[in-house]
């Protein structure tokens, strides 16, 4: 079928792919209707790789995605033909350890679409396990749909944060995931989360919700104003989603004492951590790799009207402008947060 390959770093094309088509008993055949440009389909297109995830042969983009089932296998009874649904990207190993310990996230046999060598869903129709595939309730949008894998990391860290109501946070970056990780520390409880970037805007896009305070780092030190909003005590939580390694510099100086720091931003290279000045704090340090067990509360909330995400959909492209997305999202445009592709009406 016709799908966005990408052939090499820098070259992608649209053309024809023999693709896995066969519906086990567990699976369900989905006909795909939005899909959202990633940053981590963006790396892969620019640089080739993602430390050892390299792109050694063609492989089709896309991993954030909704659609409707056109085929059940003889063992699903959950779902039916005809159902609009969102699907978690990542199957693990269900019999590895990760799994069984409820961390299948960092399953090391995780297949996740549009990660070397596994093939994404850039592409008329895909085939995927059924219990790794979502309903999408009447009032959530196909949009909406695609746009629950990229909030699913947002939860992710708001969970490994251990909010407590009433928290103050601060978000480094504010990128879409900086963005959905705003939003879920809201949801999960937070009374008011600060975020910063040096990009106007993009803060002027997240300043839109009630409960987010925008930081424009290129004019106030990020240090400044958390005391001022905290009366010197510092952050409760601090999340690092901006992966830069100048970002790691100060973390400490933002948390409070016995506070938390969640890192989510990937640096390219490796960074330098105060650990002294993180010891001195009893500060808590977490991590986050994509999500576990997390994927339909994260639907459930943007079904609840808690969390709306519409607002940060920034451009739509059909499919047959699909590496004109992909060269728009390249160009990182600060108005952006995030691109969306619609392939209603294409055949397989």
């Amino acid at each position: 079928m016709r799908a966005l390959v990408l052939e090499k770093k820098g070259e992608l094309s649209l053309r024809e792919i023999a693709l896995p088509q066969d519906v086990g008993p567990d699976d369900v055949r989905i006909a795909i209707h939005t899909v959202g440009v990633c940053g981590s389909d963006v790396h892969y297109y620019t640089h080739g790789a993602i430390g050892s995830y390299i792109v050694r042969e063609p492989m089709v983009l896309g991993h954030e995605a909704s659609g409707t089932i056109v085929e059940v296998g003889a063992n699903v009874t959950s779902l039916k033909v005809g159902d609009r649904v969102c699907m978690e990207p990542g199957v693990p190993n269900l019999a590895s350890r990760a799994t069984k310990l409820g961390i299948y996230n960092v399953d090391p046999d995780v297949r996740f679409w549009a990660t070397p060598p596994v093939h994404g869903v850039l592409a008329p129709y895909a085939v995927h396990p059924a219990a790794f595939t979502y309903k999408l309730p009447d009032n959530v949008s196909f949009a909406e749909g695609a746009m629950v894998e990229p909030f699913a990391i947002g939860m992710q860290a708001a969970a490994r944060a251990r909010i407590v109501p009433g928290d103050v946070a601060v978000v480094v970056g504010c990128g879409p995931i900086g963005i959905m990780i705003a939003l879920a520390g809201l949801a999960g409880g937070c009374s008011k989360v600060l975020i910063s970037d040096f990009s106007a805007p993009k803060l002027e896009i997240a300043a839109q919700y009630p409960g987010i305070v925008p930081v424009d780092i290129g004019k106030q030190s990020l240090v400044d104003a958390v005391r001022a909003a905290t009366d010197n005590w510092g952050a409760d939580i601090v999340f690092e989603a901006s992966g830069s390694p100048k970002a790691f510099a100060n973390l400490f100086d933002v948390v409070r004492p016995g506070g938390a720091v969640v890192l989510v931003g990937l640096p390219v290279e490796t960074v330098e951590l105060n650990v002294p000045a993180a010891i001195s704090k009893e500060v808590r340090i977490e991590t986050v790799f994509r999500y576990a067990n997390i994927f339909d509360r994260a639907l459930q909330l943007i079904a609840s009207g808690k969390v709306d995400l519409k607002p940060l959909i920034t451009g739509t492209y059909d499919f047959s402008e699909s590496i004109k997305a992909f060269e728009r999202a390249a160009l990182g445009k600060p108005q952006d947060v995030k691109l969306q592709i619609l392939l209603t009406g294409e055949k397989g």
